[in-house]
């Protein structure tokens, strides 16, 4: 019986321990909140054609310390000192030149200096060598091919390696960037681009396909492929002095003593380049296995604008192998243009997971994009005759300080604070781009302040000055403008008749940098209502009449304009005036039609409270005059004892009215 009653309580607590082991658990258990990459990268298609590329070989790849020592040892190596090295005999040497002179279109001959060359790198160098050789497997394919384009000599390669050592973002002191070392001028010359995001010298493809154009032109007119390789390095022009000043001789041997000092190793250092290779077995160099080769690489288009760090996120690349694979992107941002297309390399597997899941990619970049803190909308600009309440925003500044770690650069400090290499250099009084490290950089932050007004907003007044009354519209418009290829800040203030200091202060900006894509607010005076007394009729260009004693110096003072406007638009070809003689001396001035009604104007208020104005720099009397309705250039200067046109910034004036 006791059995029987324990078993059958035992059964009917059964349900009782599982419901409170169910509780358990769900109370353990916790929630797990996925965020939008994870739930953007579950929906991906997997794609496992092909190995990744390992991040270390990446790293090798952009390591710029075989370029800093190899380009120190070649300008440094004095080729008529013997270095000793006993396991290259002499005699051994010359037979080996011959043999690479027969397969080459070079003039391959042994001399003492190459001899000297070779073993220098033997001695001090061979161990650089075997990356280098590792190096040389990604790129020497791609190398060939646009050198056999141009039916240029495949040995040119090796240039590639006494210019770089095969480094894309190696920069020398003289500022000759990537692979080939071109200079700015010369990149330009044979079409890279160069613009704040890309920097084409970089660009393996297609500063390869420039340098052999370059090798192409240069053969035409030497007909001696050494020549060609010194003027690479040394410019055409000092080539042909060198052939003038040896008595007209065009052996690249027989002028070198008349080459610049760096030229005269250069030849030298290629052929020395070239023996290592086609011998390193024979000296013991053991190339390093290359993880990456190009073929295992590809391109896709990139339809809208996407940054390294966004694709190492979603395709689980790293960014130092985003870097290396697209050289020629300098912040690690690839931009969208519309009459430009831009490719990103890959890996071959990550290419059909990028191609696979385009529009996701896309997705998630917009999505990151509307998290940024939108652009500041000015009040002044945004003004409306509602009666609810409005908002306005206010610029608050506050300084922020950050301590220069070592590595550290004014252009990445510039990008993780937002602000501009030149504003960095201004808050902080550097005159070079040089940071030491440890040192403090003063960070001046701006955020926006709204601020709510339960009063209605009515439309501010705009002055527009004629001649020599000044009449107010009703109303002030804000337009939007997005910057397009080739626009500055003065040809968007011209296109829309404001001034540059307008745009500026409209879209609170100082600088006069504008970015294609940005977009920028422009106050246009408009008529909404047309029961208004006054109304837009055009645009005119205000007059002045010569007097006695003027010149064109005085008058654009007197004005606010440039010598340089001035003559432009009345055709001077010199600053000769002629008394009595009309010129323009201000355009885009708006003219007033009214609607047969009297016209508002503003008047001197003799009763009215004085009011003290700071002079500014590029300030004059004219330009001040024109920010006070009613008051003239000689009000100005009766108020405030001013004889000549000349002020100063800071100096202050009385406004009597």
């Amino acid at each position: 019986m006791k059995n029987a009653k324990f078993a059958l309580l035992f059964f009917v607590s059964m349900p009782l321990f599982s419901q409170q082991l169910d509780v358990d658990k769900a109370i353990t258990t916790p929630e797990t909140n996925i965020s939008y990459l994870d739930s953007i990268k579950n929906t991906f298609v997997k794609d496992n054609m092909a190995r990744c590329v390992d991040s270390l070989w990446m790293n090798e790849l952009a390591n710029l310390d075989l370029f800093s020592e190899l380009s120190v040892d070649m300008a440094d190596v004095d080729m008529d000192v013997k270095v000793e090295y006993d396991l290259l005999p002499t005699s051994l040497l010359k037979e080996r030149l011959k043999e690479m002179n027969a397969k080459s279109p070079f003039r391959i001959e042994y001399n003492e200096s190459l001899e000297n060359v070779i073993k220098s790198y033997l001695k001090y160098r061979k161990g650089s060598f075997g990356k280098i050789m590792a190096l040389s497997q990604y790129y020497f394919p791609m190398f060939e091919e646009a050198f056999a384009k141009e039916n240029v000599p495949l040995e040119i390669k090796f240039l590639a390696v006494v210019e770089s050592t095969l480094n894309p973002k190696a920069v020398s002191r003289m500022g000759a960037t990537g692979l080939w070392q071109f200079m700015y001028q010369t990149g330009k010359q044979y079409d890279l681009k160069i613009d704040s995001y890309i920097d084409e010298r970089s660009d393996p493809l297609k500063a390869t396909a420039a340098a052999a154009k370059y090798m192409s032109n240069m053969y035409a007119i030497f007909g001696d492929w050494e020549l060609v390789l010194a003027s690479y390095n040394s410019g055409p022009g000092n080539v042909s002095k060198a052939i003038r000043r040896s008595g007209g001789k065009q052996n690249y041997w027989n002028i070198r003593k008349k080459l610049p000092k760096e030229t005269q190793g250069y030849v030298p250092a290629f052929l020395a380049t070239m023996y290592l290779y086609e011998y390193h077995k024979e000296h013991g160099i053991i190339p390093e296995k290359a993880i990456a080769q190009h073929f295992a690489t590809d391109t896709v288009m990139v339809k809208k604008q996407l940054s390294f760090n966004q694709i190492s996120e979603l395709l689980d690349v790293p960014v130092a192998q985003l870097q290396t694979l697209n050289p020629s992107y300098k912040l690690d941002v690839i931009p969208h243009y519309t009459d430009e297309n831009h490719y990103l390399r890959l890996p071959t597997s990550k290419i059909a997971v990028f191609a696979s899941n385009e529009d996701k990619i896309y997705a998630y970049a917009d999505h990151q994009e509307n998290l940024k803190e939108r652009p500041f909308t000015n009040s002044r600009l945004a003004s409306s005759n509602s009666t609810k309440e409005s908002t306005s925003t206010v610029l608050k500044k506050s300084n922020t300080y950050y301590k220069v770690r070592r590595g550290d650069n004014l252009g990445a400090i510039a990008k993780k604070y937002r602000v501009s290499v030149k504003q960095i250099k201004s808050w902080n009084r550097l005159r070079s781009n040089t940071i030491a490290s440890g040192k403090r950089l003063k960070i001046v932050k701006t955020t926006r302040v709204a601020v709510a007004s339960k009063k209605p907003a009515k439309p501010k007044a705009v002055v527009v000055k004629q001649q020599d009354e000044a009449v107010v519209t009703t109303d002030e418009k804000a337009s939007l403008y997005t910057v397009k290829k080739g626009d500055n800040i003065s040809t968007i203030a011209e296109k829309h008749e404001v001034t540059v200091a307008d745009i500026q202060k409209w879209n609170g900006i100082t600088t006069k940098v504008v970015k294609v894509g940005e977009t920028l607010q422009i106050a246009s005076v408009a008529n909404k209502n047309k029961n208004d007394i006054v109304s837009l009729a055009e645009v005119v260009a205000i007059k002045y009449t010569v007097l006695k004693g003027d010149v064109l110096g005085t008058i654009s003072k007197k004005f606010g304009t440039s010598v340089v406007d001035l003559k432009k638009w009345n055709n001077l070809n010199s600053n000769t005036i002629a008394v009595g003689s009309r010129l323009i001396v201000a355009k885009g001035e708006t003219s007033i039609k009214t609607n047969n009604a009297a016209v508002s104007t503003f008047t001197k208020d003799k009763n009215s409270k004085q009011h003290d104005y700071y002079v500014k720099r590029g300030d004059s009397l004219y330009s001040i005059a024109k920010k006070y309705p009613g008051v003239s250039i000689a009000d100005l200067k009766k108020w405030n004892d001013i004889r000549g046109e000349a002020i100063k910034p800071g100096m202050k004036l009385k406004i009597n009215g």
